[in-house]
């Protein structure tokens, strides 16, 4: 049984992905925001360019990478703004 509040969470998913479909993602993700009560936020962000290793290319590590802060810093600016 699933637990009903959740902490937040960031799904992440790559539509080339030959082991995990991005469906998958999709499909938990709508499952748990049907399921959870609390206003924790559910991200779900699928990368159209990466497989099951991520993107590829020079610079697609730190883009990557940048955007995880990004996620990181803008939850805990909202959570210390209350």
């Amino acid at each position: 049984m699933l637990p009903k509040k959740l902490p937040t969470h960031a799904l992440l998913s790559g539509i080339n992905d030959c082991r995990v479909g991005y469906w998958e993602r999709a499909k938990t993700t709508a499952k748990l925001r049907a399921l959870k009560t609390d206003d924790n936020i559910l991200l779900l962000k699928t990368n159209l360019n990466a497989g099951h290793g991520g993107d590829s290319g020079r610079y697609s590590y730190y883009k990557d990478l940048a955007m995880r802060y990004a996620i990181i810093f803008d939850l805990y600016k909202n959570s210390t703004s209350h």
